[in-house]
């Protein structure tokens, strides 16, 4: 596979409810193989094609799901992966925009100190600043963080696909500015 096609792979797709409500964002990757397992379908393409030896499929920037799933009005899944979404792959302490594998979570009370692995004290953090943390509190390494760390949920979540947005134009008629 080449570099292009994996990276078209990993572009955001928007996934609607069966009601065309926007609930997620997924990787292009994922959305072709909830279309492939009848899943869901495109609504909107991306403009690049996936060629398989006896197929031709679009790859989707938008995909609606076919039937319709209840999604709880609770806060998100704490993981890696939803951190730096909420962080918007920023390091929080200099504010440095980096890929995900660049970025490491950060304990802002140090777990050596009872810190724990909470929406409230995890943080997207460089490699960099980490090790200049290190297992201090961020006053006592003279860094300040750019926003308190919240948790993730289902208002941000709709917040983050509206910016999101704003950089795909086939999104836009299906999020509410």
């Amino acid at each position: 596979m080449s570099a292009e096609t994996a990276n078209v792979l990993l572009a955001p797709v928007l996934v609607l409810n069966a009601t065309y409500e926007p609930i997620n964002v997924c990787a292009a990757r994922r959305a072709v193989v909830l279309v492939l397992k009848g899943v869901a379908r495109a609504e909107e393409n991306n403009g690049h094609v996936l060629h398989g030896g006896h197929f031709h499929l679009p790859l989707p920037s938008v995909i609606r799901l076919l039937d319709y799933r209840r999604i709880p009005h609770r806060s998100r899944a704490l993981s890696r992966k939803n951190i730096l979404l909420r962080d918007r792959n920023t390091c929080q302490y200099c504010g440095r925009l980096a890929p995900a594998p660049e970025l490491t979570l950060d304990h802002v009370v140090p777990r050596s100190r009872g810190g724990k692995s909470t929406w409230e004290n995890l943080v997207a953090c460089c490699k960099p600043c980490n090790h200049h943390k290190s297992d201090r509190l961020p006053s006592e390494a003279e860094m300040i963080l750019l926003r308190p760390p919240r948790p993730l949920n289902l208002h941000t979540s709709r917040h983050l696909m509206r910016m999101m947005g704003k950089s795909d134009e086939k999104w836009r008629k299906y999020l509410f500015f």
